[in-house]
């Protein structure tokens, strides 16, 4: 009975192990949780294609907005965890959002199996350029001079830019009232119009209108000063490390995937990150290319889910 049991196992190994060498046999469904044309659906474009040579079969990007990420999200978390179901995540579906909204059907930290962050994109904070100097030190004295006086436009609750912004005034003890807008668009609008004097906006969307001096930089949320705003210092540079946090943009799968197929997967973007084209197209929207291992991502997921739960607790948020 023992030795049965013994070759049962083995050849259970033998078969798990087969399978992984063949993956993939069939098409992969990609699956991005936001609509088309955004940064998220770029980039997951971006890599499809090439992967799907890398892989050997096609990688199909679907779409599934709404909820902030949450829906497209909640449909990977609940697909079999074969390989052929991936989807691409963000801080707003497995950090920003989970921290907020209790009511979300999913585990961020024990729903899915992380496979590889992409990419990742820098935040700016800029100012109607009658606001103050354009520098950091005259910025934040105005605030202080203000307290409760000012408020900053985001993209919407729960986002990435709400939360950063909320931690950084955790961080500073300013005082600056939210006005949640229905997407980046709107926001960056009534910012330059001067409806509202402050942003906190990832640096693609915000980017033009900095160029045009509509707006004007006074920190970005980066490793170090981009090329593109040589003389805007990141936020490390004025003492707030903490907020020095990027979107992202990473893949993942279900839970339960056997490590074989995650670390084929994991190779494969690995490999077709190194192609210059790839490269240049994932600069072009502003990002910057990560590339990293299965461990890696999980912990920066998990670091991301815990920065924010701990802002929303201090910072007394809802999504009211």
């Amino acid at each position: 009975m023992h030795r049965r049991t013994c070759i049962g196992l083995a050849l259970a190994l033998v078969g798990t192990a087969a399978m992984a060498q063949a993956y993939p046999t069939k098409p992969i469904k990609l699956l991005v949780p936001f609509a088309p044309g955004g940064t998220t659906d770029i980039i997951a474009r971006v890599i499809a294609d090439p992967l799907s040579r890398e892989l050997g079969q096609p990688v199909i990007v679907e779409n599934k907005g709404g909820g902030g990420g949450v829906i497209g999200a909640l449909e990977t978390s609940r697909a079999a965890p074969d390989g052929y179901n991936l989807g691409i995540a963000t801080v707003s579906s497995t950090a920003t959002n989970p921290a907020i909204n209790p009511k979300i059907p999913y585990n961020t930290l024990t729903d899915f199996t992380p496979i590889i962050n992409v990419a990742a994109t820098p935040n700016v904070l800029a100012i109607n350029p009658k606001f103050s100097k354009p520098d950091y030190a005259s910025f934040l004295a105005t605030l202080k001079a203000g307290q409760g006086k000012y408020a900053y436009a985001s993209s919407g609750t729960g986002g990435i830019q709400h939360m950063l912004m909320e931690l950084y005034k955790n961080l500073t003890g300013t005082f600056i009232t939210h006005i949640p807008y229905r997407g980046a668009g709107p926001a960056l609008n009534d910012t330059v119009a001067g409806q509202v004097p402050i942003i906190l906006d990832n640096l693609p969307s915000a980017l033009p209108f900095i160029k045009d001096k509509r707006l004007v930089a006074i920190a970005v949320a980066a490793p170090e000063r981009l090329e593109v705003l040589p003389d805007v210092p990141t936020f490390k540079e004025v003492g707030l490390e903490p907020v020095n946090r990027m979107a992202f943009y990473g893949i993942l799968g279900p839970k339960g995937m056997q490590k074989d197929v995650v670390d084929k997967i994991n190779a494969a973007v690995k490999k077709v990150l190194q192609d210059p084209a790839v490269r240049k197209r994932i600069a072009d929207t502003g990002s910057l290319v990560i590339g990293n291992s299965p461990e890696e991502f999980a912990q920066q997921i998990k670091a991301e889910y815990e920065i924010y739960r701990k802002v929303v607790v201090e910072q007394k948020l809802t999504l009211e």
